[in-house]
């Protein structure tokens, strides 16, 4: 039978810590109900986080927690439920003692962190902080790829609009971002916005080729 427990909430007058809605951090904790398991449970629970135990291991883990342990497993990579690379929280494996470690396990995981036995105090707590800041930066470097690719894409867009008004309106390219410039500026929107405009205009009107059937 699997066991969820929620444990007790911190005690009166303590500091939670907090996530990114100002709400206590989520920790799943799918271990061992062993004696170090719940050691582990226990040093997580002095960090005033809301701790969920889950064993045994899902066929696929939940993705609502802030910070997951999982126990190593060679199938891990199937559980994770998100796709590889896009990760919905952070991830600490939890090694075994003895049991011999792929390396393409992971590798294909790409935990934040991971977590040795015997655990100690300070292991756990190093795992959860390296886990954390790892898992935050790599979204601060996510957040700035997505933010290169939209310009990108907005140049790419800039650019054909002014290639149509260049060739449509017999200007050249400085005229023609200045049109769009000034357009946008008339209408208080952006320029991407005025030349995606005209870009779908010109898509729209142009005749197709003709059908050979």
């Amino acid at each position: 039978m699997q066991r969820h427990d929620r444990g007790l909430p911190p005690s009166p007058g303590s500091s939670p810590r907090q996530g990114a809605g100002g709400e206590p951090v989520k920790v799943l904790a799918c271990v061992a109900s062993d004696d170090e398991g719940a050691f582990l449970v226990r040093e997580l629970r002095r960090r005033h986080v809301e701790v969920t135990v889950m064993w045994p291991l899902p066929e696929v883990l939940p993705c609502e927690a802030d910070v997951i342990y999982c126990e190593y497993r060679r199938d891990l990579s199937r559980r994770v439920p998100w796709v590889p690379g896009d990760p919905k929280s952070a991830f600490v494996v939890v090694l075994p003692r003895s049991e011999p470690i792929e390396d393409e396990v992971i590798v294909h995981v790409s935990p934040d962190a991971v977590l040795a036995r015997p655990f100690t105090a300070s292991a756990i707590g190093a795992s959860f902080v390296l886990a954390r800041a790892q898992f935050a930066y790599i979204n601060r470097l996510r957040g700035k790829a997505d933010k290169l690719d939209e310009n990108l894409r907005a140049m790419r867009i800039v650019e054909r609009a002014k290639s149509i008004l260049a060739a449509t309106r017999h200007i050249d390219n400085d005229e023609a971002y200045n049109f769009i410039r000034r357009q946008a500026m008339d209408r208080r929107i952006s320029v991407t916005n005025v030349a995606a405009a005209i870009v779908a205009s010109h898509d729209l009107l142009s005749p197709r080729d003709s059908d050979p059937h």
